[in-house]
C-alpha cells in the first residue's frame, strides 16, 4: 500500500513548500527543523495503523483508562539526509530503539554511480514493526539496498518505508526489488521527473547538503 500525504491538503503541505524554496533553505537550521516536523506528521499518521492496548492510568482525581502502544517500533536511518527525518520519528516514538545504516552514492569515472552500505547498526528487529525512514526517494537504490541489509539481520513482523520526497521511478524501482507483502509505503509527495544524475526535478536539491553543509564528492 502507498501513503501520499500530500493528497490531502494538511500544514504538511507548508512544511514541504518551505524545504523546496530555494531562498527559505539558505536558513539550514530551518531546513533541518522542517524536516524534523515531517517526521512528527509522518509518525502520528502510521501510529494510527500499530497495535494498541487499554492501560489504566491514575490521575490526581482518579482512575483513566487510556490506549497506550502495545510496543514501540524500531526506527532505521539512513545517513545523512535521513538524520533529522529520523528525529522526528524519535520525537514522536521515544522509547524506540534505532537502526543505523550509512548508504552513499559512490560516482564513477564515466559518470554512473552505485549505492555502497558502508555500515550499518541493528538492534533486534525480529517479529517487530520497522520504520525506514530517508529523506528522499531519488532512483531508489538507497533504500532499496538498505532495506536488503536490514533483512540480513532479522525478520521484523511488518515495516514501513518513508521518505518526504519521492520520484515515479524510485517508487517503480523499490516496488520492483522489494517484496511488498506486510510493507507500507509512505511519501509526502511524488515528483515525475528523475534527472541522468538521478535528482528529482523540481525536487529541493541534495537533501544532505542543505541540512549539513556540502560534502567532498567522491
Amino acid at each position: 500500500m502507498i501513503h501520499i500525504l500530500s493528497n490531502t491538503p494538511s500544514i504538511l503541505n507548508v512544511f514541504i513548500s518551505e524545504i523546496r524554496d530555494a531562498e527559505i533553505q539558505k536558513d539550514r537550521l530551518r531546513f533541518r527543523y522542517n524536516l524534523v516536523r515531517l517526521g512528527e506528521i509522518f509518525a502520528y499518521e502510521i501510529s494510527r495503523q500499530l497495535e494498541f492496548a487499554e492501560k489504566e492510568v491514575v490521575t490526581p482525581l482518579g482512575m483513566a483508562t487510556v490506549p497506550v502502544l502495545r510496543e514501540q517500533p524500531v526506527l532505521a536511518a539512513i545517513m545523512r539526509a535521513g538524520l533529522p527525518f529520523h528525529q522526528g520519528f524519535l520525537n514522536f516514538f521515544d522509547h524506540s530503539d534505532t537502526a543505523f545504516v550509512s548508504a552513499y552514492r559512490k560516482r564513477h569515472k564515466d559518470g554512473t554511480f552505485t549505492i555502497n552500505v558502508e555500515y550499518s547498526q541493528v538492534p533486534d528487529i525480529n517479529d517487530k514493526v520497522l520504520i525506514v525512514c530517508d529523506s528522499m526517494l531519488a532512483s531508489g537504490a538507497s533504500m532499496v539496498n538498505a532495506y536488503r541489509d536490514l533483512m540480513l539481520k532479522g525478520k521484523p513482523r511488518h515495516v514501513h518505508l518513508v521518505s518526504v520526497l519521492a520520484s515515479e521511478e524510485g517508487l517503480d524501482y523499490v516496488r520492483k526489488h522489494i517484496p511488498m507483502q506486510d510493507i507500507d509505503l509512505w511519501v509526502g509527495v511524488i515528483d515525475e521527473e528523475l534527472t541522468a544524475q538521478s535528482f528529482i526535478v523540481p525536487g529541493l536539491g541534495d537533501a544532505g547538503d542543505l541540512a549539513y553543509g556540502k560534502k567532498e564528492i567522491n
